[in-house]
Protein backbone atom coordinates (compact mmCIF):
# COMPACT_ATOMS: atom_id res chain seq x y z
CA UNK A 1 0.00 0.00 0.00
CA UNK A 2 1.21 3.85 -0.89
CA UNK A 3 0.60 5.15 2.28
CA UNK A 4 2.23 8.18 1.12
CA UNK A 5 -0.92 8.61 -1.20
CA UNK A 6 -3.16 9.10 1.89
CA UNK A 7 -1.12 11.62 3.98
CA UNK A 8 -2.26 14.86 3.12
CA UNK A 9 0.71 18.62 2.37
CA UNK A 10 -0.47 21.44 4.18
CA UNK A 11 2.10 24.42 3.12
CA UNK A 12 3.09 26.99 5.69
CA UNK A 13 1.89 25.27 8.54
CA UNK A 14 2.34 25.77 11.48
CA UNK A 15 4.36 28.52 10.31
CA UNK A 16 5.21 29.93 6.51
CA UNK A 17 7.85 27.87 4.91
CA UNK A 18 6.77 24.41 6.89
CA UNK A 19 5.48 21.77 4.94
CA UNK A 20 3.23 20.04 6.80
CA UNK A 21 2.48 16.06 6.71
CA UNK A 22 -1.26 15.69 7.74
CA UNK A 23 -1.84 12.03 8.91
CA UNK A 24 -5.68 13.03 9.32
CA UNK A 25 -6.54 11.34 5.83
CA UNK A 26 -4.88 8.13 6.55
CA UNK A 27 -6.03 7.86 9.80
CA UNK A 28 -9.97 8.48 8.99
CA UNK A 29 -9.35 5.53 6.05
CA UNK A 30 -10.06 2.05 7.74
CA UNK A 31 -7.23 0.22 5.27
CA UNK A 32 -4.71 2.48 5.77
CA UNK A 33 -4.99 2.68 9.64
CA UNK A 34 -5.41 -1.21 10.16
CA UNK A 35 -2.37 -1.17 7.42
CA UNK A 36 -0.23 0.92 9.61
CA UNK A 37 -1.03 -1.07 12.43
CA UNK A 38 -0.67 -4.35 11.59
CA UNK A 39 2.52 -3.66 9.82
CA UNK A 40 3.50 -2.53 13.17
CA UNK A 41 1.86 -5.34 14.56
CA UNK A 42 4.57 -7.69 12.26
CA UNK A 43 7.47 -5.75 13.32
CA UNK A 44 6.98 -5.99 17.19
CA UNK A 45 4.54 -8.88 17.81
CA UNK A 46 8.01 -11.02 18.88
CA UNK A 47 10.03 -8.68 20.30
CA UNK A 48 11.31 -8.49 23.76
CA UNK A 49 9.16 -5.33 25.05
CA UNK A 50 7.53 -4.65 28.59
CA UNK A 51 5.69 -1.07 27.46
CA UNK A 52 4.86 1.07 24.91
CA UNK A 53 5.14 5.11 25.03
CA UNK A 54 3.91 7.60 23.04
CA UNK A 55 4.50 10.72 22.78
CA UNK A 56 1.77 13.13 22.55
CA UNK A 57 -0.69 13.17 20.36
CA UNK A 58 -0.30 11.50 17.37
CA UNK A 59 2.51 9.10 19.21
CA UNK A 60 -0.52 8.01 21.55
CA UNK A 61 -2.78 7.13 18.35
CA UNK A 62 -0.49 4.15 16.72
CA UNK A 63 1.21 3.54 20.14
CA UNK A 64 -2.12 2.58 21.58
CA UNK A 65 -3.21 0.80 18.88
CA UNK A 66 -0.26 -1.52 18.91
CA UNK A 67 0.07 -1.65 22.73
CA UNK A 68 -3.20 -3.18 22.21
CA UNK A 69 -3.03 -4.98 19.67
CA UNK A 70 0.44 -7.09 21.15
CA UNK A 71 -1.26 -6.80 24.43
CA UNK A 72 1.25 -4.50 26.44
CA UNK A 73 0.98 -1.46 28.21
CA UNK A 74 1.09 1.80 27.05
CA UNK A 75 2.86 4.97 28.93
CA UNK A 76 1.97 8.45 27.56
CA UNK A 77 4.69 11.37 27.01
CA UNK A 78 2.80 14.36 27.22
CA UNK A 79 3.30 18.22 27.38
CA UNK A 80 3.72 20.08 30.37
CA UNK A 81 0.86 19.97 33.05
CA UNK A 82 -1.70 17.23 31.60
CA UNK A 83 -0.34 14.71 34.05
CA UNK A 84 -1.30 14.50 37.00
CA UNK A 85 1.37 12.50 39.25
CA UNK A 86 5.07 13.69 39.99
CA UNK A 87 7.24 13.71 36.92
CA UNK A 88 9.91 14.09 35.00
CA UNK A 89 10.70 16.32 32.04
CA UNK A 90 13.42 17.01 29.31
CA UNK A 91 13.23 20.39 27.06
CA UNK A 92 14.04 19.37 23.24
CA UNK A 93 14.16 21.94 19.85
CA UNK A 94 11.85 22.00 17.09
CA UNK A 95 12.74 22.76 13.36
CA UNK A 96 10.15 25.64 14.70
CA UNK A 97 10.61 26.52 18.18
CA UNK A 98 11.32 24.85 21.85
CA UNK A 99 9.01 22.84 23.81
CA UNK A 100 9.20 20.17 26.84
CA UNK A 101 7.71 16.61 27.17
CA UNK A 102 6.55 15.22 30.69
CA UNK A 103 6.56 11.42 32.03
CA UNK A 104 5.40 10.34 35.25
CA UNK A 105 8.52 8.96 37.52
CA UNK A 106 6.59 5.51 37.94
CA UNK A 107 5.30 5.33 34.27
CA UNK A 108 8.25 2.97 33.31
CA UNK A 109 10.46 1.08 35.82
CA UNK A 110 13.83 -0.06 35.90
CA UNK A 111 14.46 -2.81 33.71
CA UNK A 112 12.26 -2.41 31.57
CA UNK A 113 12.36 -2.51 27.76
CA UNK A 114 10.68 0.38 26.10
CA UNK A 115 9.21 0.57 22.45
CA UNK A 116 8.82 4.57 22.11
CA UNK A 117 6.49 5.68 19.26
CA UNK A 118 5.70 8.90 17.41
CA UNK A 119 4.61 9.98 13.82
CA UNK A 120 7.37 11.93 12.85
CA UNK A 121 10.62 11.80 13.02
CA UNK A 122 11.54 15.66 11.90
CA UNK A 123 15.08 16.95 13.70
CA UNK A 124 14.92 14.30 16.38
CA UNK A 125 14.52 16.56 18.76
CA UNK A 126 11.00 15.38 20.59
CA UNK A 127 12.31 11.38 20.33
CA UNK A 128 15.51 11.88 21.80
CA UNK A 129 14.01 14.19 24.95
CA UNK A 130 11.78 11.16 24.93
CA UNK A 131 14.72 8.71 25.38
CA UNK A 132 16.08 10.26 27.85
CA UNK A 133 12.90 10.38 29.95
CA UNK A 134 12.91 6.65 29.65
CA UNK A 135 16.31 5.68 30.27
CA UNK A 136 16.70 8.46 33.28
CA UNK A 137 14.38 6.24 35.13
CA UNK A 138 16.53 3.01 34.18
CA UNK A 139 14.55 1.47 31.26
CA UNK A 140 15.96 0.89 28.08
CA UNK A 141 14.56 2.08 24.96
CA UNK A 142 13.82 -0.94 22.53
CA UNK A 143 13.22 0.97 19.71
CA UNK A 144 12.44 4.05 18.29
CA UNK A 145 9.10 4.15 15.60
CA UNK A 146 7.91 6.59 13.32
CA UNK A 147 5.07 6.48 10.68
CA UNK A 148 7.18 8.82 8.91
CA UNK A 149 10.76 10.48 8.68
CA UNK A 150 11.80 13.45 7.05
CA UNK A 151 14.85 12.57 5.93
CA UNK A 152 16.68 15.86 4.33
CA UNK A 153 15.85 16.99 8.22
CA UNK A 154 18.59 14.46 9.69
CA UNK A 155 16.95 13.69 12.53
CA UNK A 156 19.04 10.37 12.80
CA UNK A 157 21.57 12.40 13.52
CA UNK A 158 20.84 12.67 17.36
CA UNK A 159 19.38 9.26 17.78
CA UNK A 160 22.40 7.47 16.84
CA UNK A 161 22.52 5.28 20.21
CA UNK A 162 19.24 4.45 19.58
CA UNK A 163 17.87 1.63 16.61
CA UNK A 164 15.39 3.42 14.42
CA UNK A 165 12.21 2.26 12.24
CA UNK A 166 10.41 4.52 9.93
CA UNK A 167 7.59 3.04 7.41
CA UNK A 168 7.61 5.88 5.14
CA UNK A 169 10.65 8.52 4.78
CA UNK A 170 10.48 11.62 2.58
Amino acid sequence: MDLKEKIRDIPDFPKEGILFRDITTLLKDRESFSFVVEELFNRYHDKDIDVIAGIESRGFIFGSALAYRINKGFVPIRKPGKLPSKTVSAEYSLEYGTDRIEMHVDAVKEGDRVLIIDDLLATGGTMEAACKLVSGVGAKVVECSFLIELGFLNGRDKLKEYDIYSMITY
